[in-house]
């Protein structure tokens, strides 16, 4: 993997052409330009309308830096929105957030706005390419020190399942798995995906749970279980931030 100097990661297989030999063309790319500076004001926007925004246990993310660079965040699609926010906030203590982005000239554009962000992005797509971007992770967590943050249910769903590759990417590198979960008092759902976006002056909650480990001896059997745990330790955290709303 070639690290650019724009501080972006991405394949050089995956370099400015999709699958089907597509590519950024000046006007695509310009286009992206005016674009993703505002995205980036409406989600700073979002973030500053709500009316007080707490965190409880950050204390978990410096247990496991504490024991080595890197980990996996995971939280439901429905909930990046907020989630990613203490993770970014958190980079002068040593979080470098990453962010899987389809190798799509379509993906281009969250590629800019990852970096404009100051998280990293890491070249790959789950569905077309997914023992790639498995590989992609790895190499980014346990080689580069990058916390890749993966949604475990995707945003093609179906939500709040915990898909298995959070968890062998957490057995193949012995890095933990940190899950968190965000509660809003007042928040707009998305039909199609149930994406959640706080309304103005909205309270919100977000919880960070402790680390979770994988054994690398961990068995199919054990591995089922370990997802069904996420499953659930996911959805406590979010009734968790629940009630601290109330």
């Amino acid at each position: 993997m070639e690290k650019k100097s724009d501080g972006g990661l991405r394949n050089t297989l995956y370099d400015q052409q999709t699958r089907s030999g597509r590519r950024l063309t000046r006007t695509r790319l310009a286009l992206y330009k005016m674009l993703v500076p505002l995205a980036i004001v409406i989600g700073h926007t979002i973030w500053r309308w709500c009316r007080a925004v707490r965190v409880v246990g950050a204390e978990n993310i410096s247990a496991a830096l504490e024991r080595a660079p890197s980990f996996i965040p995971v939280y439901w699609h429905q909930h990046q929105l907020l989630c990613v926010k203490p993770l970014l906030e958190m980079r002068s203590a040593g979080v470098k957030l990453g962010f899987l982005i389809s190798p799509s000239v379509d993906g281009e554009i969250g590629a800019m706005l990852v970096r404009k962000i100051g998280a990293e992005v890491i070249r790959g797509s789950s569905s077309h390419t997914g023992a790639r971007a498995l590989r992609d992770y790895y190499q980014a967590l346990a080689h580069d020190g990058i916390s890749p943050a993966i949604t475990p249910d995707g945003p093609r769903g179906p939500p709040w399942k915990f898909k298995p590759g959070a968890i062998l990417l957490s057995q193949m590198s012995q890095r933990p798995m940190i899950p968190l979960a965000f509660a809003a008092s007042r928040a707009w759902k998305i039909k199609w995906d149930k994406f959640v976006i706080p309304k103005p002056l909205a309270r919100v909650v977000i919880v960070i749970g402790a680390p979770v480990y994988v054994a690398k001896g961990l068995d199919a059997e054990g591995l089922l279980q370990r997802q069904s745990e996420m499953e659930r330790n996911l959805k406590s955290l979010y009734a968790q931030a629940r009630a601290l709303i109330t």
